[in-house]
């Protein structure tokens, strides 16, 4: 049997984090399926067209990894992809307290559907979408957070 994982998150923008966590998911599982939530709650910076696009282009050399769109529960949208997994990164405690929270309810609503989480590098431990959008907003430098077709997509909304 195939085993697929669901990584969900906002991806606003993907950072070297994410690409952290999902290669390294892929050394578990079969497919990962990067789900972009529809969020409008959190104001995002980037459309979900324009994330999914540069999900697809940073993972275009990736077959096993695939690029979606998700409303509504998460652990439902599991299951309509068949996974037996939702793949978190955990960055701190306070991380930890919210997705067991969340990998609790998820459970009580599906016993098919696993939470698994994957403890962020040390070196990405610091970095969120929101931190880079922050410092990058300040002129401040994102080398080595984010990949370069993130940093041109983020000249252009920041106009430089």
């Amino acid at each position: 049997m195939k085993k697929i994982a669901v990584y969900p998150g906002s991806f606003d923008p993907i950072t070297f984090g994410h690409l952290d966590i999902i290669n390294r998911a892929l050394k578990i599982f079969d497919e990962v399926i990067i789900a972009v939530a529809h969020n409008e709650q959190k104001k995002p910076l980037f459309t979900v067209e324009e994330r999914v696009d540069m999900i697809k282009s940073v993972m275009k050399d990736n077959t096993r990894a695939t690029v979606d769109t998700f409303d509504g529960l998460l652990v439902d949208y599991a299951r309509s992809c068949k996974a037996q997994a939702i793949v978190r990164g955990l960055r701190a405690i306070s991380d930890f307290e919210y997705e067991l929270q969340m990998a609790q309810i998820n459970r009580g609503i599906s016993r098919e559907v696993e939470t698994v989480f994957l403890m962020t590098s040390v070196f990405y431990s610091f970095l969120s979408s929101s931190i880079v959008k922050e410092v990058y907003s300040l002129k401040g430098p994102i080398d080595g957070l984010v990949p370069p077709l993130v940093k041109k997509a983020l000249d252009a909304k920041f106009n430089r």
